[in-house]
């Protein structure tokens, strides 16, 4: 097993770009947010060109994430020889961030392709090894969903992924139904925990259960650390972390604001085990959003992710009441904000 890690768009994408630009045989693509602005990366432009040398390209894109993709790009692409599909679903959307190059690399994370996304922090993972054939079948779970029709992708489907006993392995919240793996994982693992528990994310609205299992957490003397952006893209976002922020430092939980725009997604815990993926904490990856993510125990890439989030730890500053109190409009958004979560 090979990995790499990227810790800012703009990284993620050289190294995405040069894979696609060397496929052989088959790219796949599934982004929340994909759009023919990024300048010096032409994903399109590459794409395209594979698409008529002959190598076989699958692109699904979110139809809500990527509302900025013209009709123009989607034929230029699908004259090119690209299938192209918009996952396009009410209240549902594919928020993975998944490209696969020729069945043997996998790329996946919390970075999208966009102009706007260029210079923030954000966490991508290069893979190889036998953790891709999860990828590859949660790829051709989507494909399926939108209607493909190619047998060589649907294929994956039939063959079962056992990743479970080793170092690393995939983890995806697929389908509306009860059996939720993303939760699953999540109420286990931080009710697991001995030591301490450290999550990055760029937008902090938790479940109630969620919350609950962070107090059982902390009165269990387990130090629990959130790391968060001072100023995401969305302002309402920016008003909803705070007052989530705001209610739960009393409860013994320290939080982290870093300076920047953070994207990314991460979990880590105990220093012994490690998640890279595509969920937010809110209620929205939890409950409606297709996320993506690997889940390591392996020493080595649970040292490097401790260390880049040690890095961005030290870059933040340490939440204390004095920095933010709420005013009349986050005294009546609390109510709406406690009512839907």
């Amino acid at each position: 097993m090979r990995y790499k890690f990227y810790t800012t768009s703009e990284k993620a994408w050289d190294a995405m770009l040069a894979a696609v630009t060397g496929a052989k045989k088959s790219i796949f693509l599934e982004m929340y947010i994909f759009a023919d602005n990024t300048e010096a990366h032409h994903f399109f432009d590459i794409l395209k060109q594979k698409a008529r040398g002959g190598v076989k390209v699958k692109l699904i894109v979110d139809a809500f994430g990527s509302n900025t993709l013209r009709a123009e790009d989607v034929s230029e692409l699908r004259g090119a020889g690209v299938e192209i599909f918009l996952f396009s679903y009410w209240l549902r959307h594919t928020h993975k961030k998944i490209l696969v190059v020729d069945e043997e690399t996998a790329f996946l994370g919390g970075v999208n392709i966009h102009k706007l996304f260029r210079k923030w922090n954000d966490l991508q993972i290069r893979l190889s090894g036998s953790i891709v054939r999860g990828v590859i079948r949660s790829f051709a779970k989507s494909y399926r969903t939108c209607g493909g029709k190619d047998v060589s992708v649907l294929a994956h489907l039939r063959r079962r992924n056992f990743l479970h006993k080793t170092k690393i392995w995939f983890l995806e919240h697929q389908q509306l139904t009860r059996k939720n793996p993303l939760a699953r994982h999540y109420r286990e693992k931080l009710g697991s925990a001995r030591k301490s528990i450290v999550m990055v994310t760029p937008y902090f609205a938790p479940h109630r259960w969620l919350i609950g299992a962070l107090h059982q957490a902390v009165l269990r003397g387990v130090r629990v650390e959130v790391m968060l952006s001072r100023h995401t893209d969305y302002w309402m976002l920016d008003r909803i972390n705070h007052l989530f922020v705001f209610k739960l430092y009393a409860l013994g939980i320290k939080f982290y604001f870093h300076p920047e725009m953070n994207h990314a997604k991460a979990l880590l815990l105990d220093r012994r085990e490690g998640m890279v993926g595509s969920n937010n904490i809110d209620l929205f990856s939890f409950g409606y959003n297709v996320e993506a993510g690997a889940v390591f125990t392996d020493k080595e890439m649970v040292t490097e992710l401790s260390k880049i989030i040690g890095e961005w730890k030290v870059a933040s500053e340490v939440f204390t009441f004095s920095m933010y109190r709420p005013n009349w409009f986050d005294r009546l958004l609390l109510p709406l904000v406690g009512r839907i979560w």
